[in-house]
């Protein structure tokens, strides 16, 4: 029999599996996949976003914002960097405050992590996916690999993950075994994920990136911005879709609005396109070129109706002129939905942590049971605030445990 069982070798079930055989504690880690951190070798375009310089607590979203506060408390950034450099990883600081492995390789990070956790005595199964869970006799009894596996421990870890990137192993496990021992679920949905649309001609578009700005009700955010056959992706898009995923539940239709020319003013730019007028002796199409991505030309005088029309128009009518420019800086773009959790970095929603102590996390429900990582309603930013929150929930557990 096993001290602790930890369902789910991710990020936070590696880190759970150290603390707590670093502790004295027999573990047995299962996992579905064939490999273990399947998910985490593909963060940060492989290169492993670890943390964050300032996981600050409102980068951080929950239906419970006080647990985020209590679990992040004394855990900073300089405490994960610690934890690592202890198994061997030396960290490298970027722009944003993003942390990455000083290899800047996925594949690093998770290959310490299973060697410090089978150094330790853990004892890690993969192609295991555990069938059913039981409490008896103040045991956990587990059934896995389709029935031709038993295990038995005194304390029970979930670290399943959720169901964004099925593809590389997104699931929706841990949260159906949470709410078999009573507990309340957060209705999920996906986050950092890309949006949809149906708006026409897309495809004439599809693989221009810009570095722009997004504003959605009153939120703006400033990244690059990727069109795409069905809809619109980028760094600035992934920020802003948890709450676009959030208004669409309630509506068909969202408007996103663009600015493609953020470095400029609407003042500057029609102080520049009016110099440029005055030299310019050919069709407005070709001129704009001159400024900007000439597939995006198209798509910003066709609503207007000057895709064919000759410059002179501009230089006698300055109205078309701001037209053509309210459409570069505030372009409107209709979303209808996202790519869903097969295209989401992470989900919101999960196990409420009302009923989850964020000191320890054990549940408040049932004796010995501990959830950590995204399996609970925590999502963080894109930067590596999501991983953050992995680690320290994962050390939390392994020490309570």
């Amino acid at each position: 029999m096993y001290d602790v069982i930890i369902v789910g070798a991710g990020a936070s079930g590696l880190v759970c599996a150290i603390v707590s055989a670093q502790r004295g504690k027999r573990v047995l880690v299962l996992e579905k996949n064939n490999r273990v951190g399947k998910k985490l070798l593909a963060t940060g375009n492989g290169r492993c976003n670890i943390t964050n310089q300032r996981p600050t607590f409102e980068r951080f979203h929950s239906q419970n914002p006080k647990f985020i506060i209590e679990t992040l408390d004394e855990y900073n950034y300089q405490s994960i960097k610690q934890f690592f450099r202890s198994i061997g990883i030396e960290l490298i600081e970027a722009k944003e405050a993003k942390v990455f492995p000083m290899s800047l390789q996925a594949s690093t990070v998770v290959d310490l992590l299973e060697y410090e956790a089978r150094e330790q005595g853990v004892n890690i199964l993969c192609d295991s996916k555990v069938e059913r869970v039981e409490y008896k006799n103040s045991r956990y009894k587990i059934i896995h690999s389709k029935g031709k596996g038993k295990a038995e421990s005194k304390k029970l870890v979930i670290a399943t993950g959720h169901q964004s990137s099925p593809q590389l192993g997104g699931v929706e496990d841990g949260v159906i075994f949470a709410k078999r021992f009573g507990h309340n679920i957060v209705e999920s949905s996906p986050s950092l994920v890309q949006l949809t649309s149906s708006m026409p001609k897309l495809k004439y578009i599809a693989g221009v990136k810009v570095e722009g700005r997004v504003k959605f009700k009153d939120t703006t955010i400033s990244g690059d911005i990727l069109f795409t056959n069905y809809g619109i992706s980028g760094l600035a898009i992934l920020d802003i879709s948890r709450l676009v995923v959030k208004e669409l539940k309630s509506k068909k239709e969202v408007v996103l609005t663009l600015d493609l020319m953020p470095k400029m003013s609407n003042e500057q730019l029609f102080s520049l396109f009016k110099k440029s007028l005055k030299k310019a002796q050919k069709p407005i199409n070709i001129w704009l070129e001159g400024f900007m991505n000439k597939k995006l030309v198209s798509f910003i005088l066709e609503p207007l109706g000057l895709k064919n029309k000759t410059i002179d128009i501009l230089i006698f009518d300055k109205k078309l002129l701001k037209e053509i420019i309210k459409q570069i800086k505030s372009f409107e773009f209709t979303i209808d939905g996202s790519r869903g959790f097969q295209g989401a970095e992470v989900a919101m929603g999960g196990v409420d942590t009302r009923d989850i102590n964020p000191k320890t996390m054990e549940s408040k429900i049932q004796k010995g049971l501990y959830l950590i990582g995204e399996v609970l309603d925590i999502d963080g930013d894109r930067g590596g605030f999501n991983l953050h929150f992995a680690w320290v929930s994962g050390i939390r557990a392994g020490e309570s445990v």
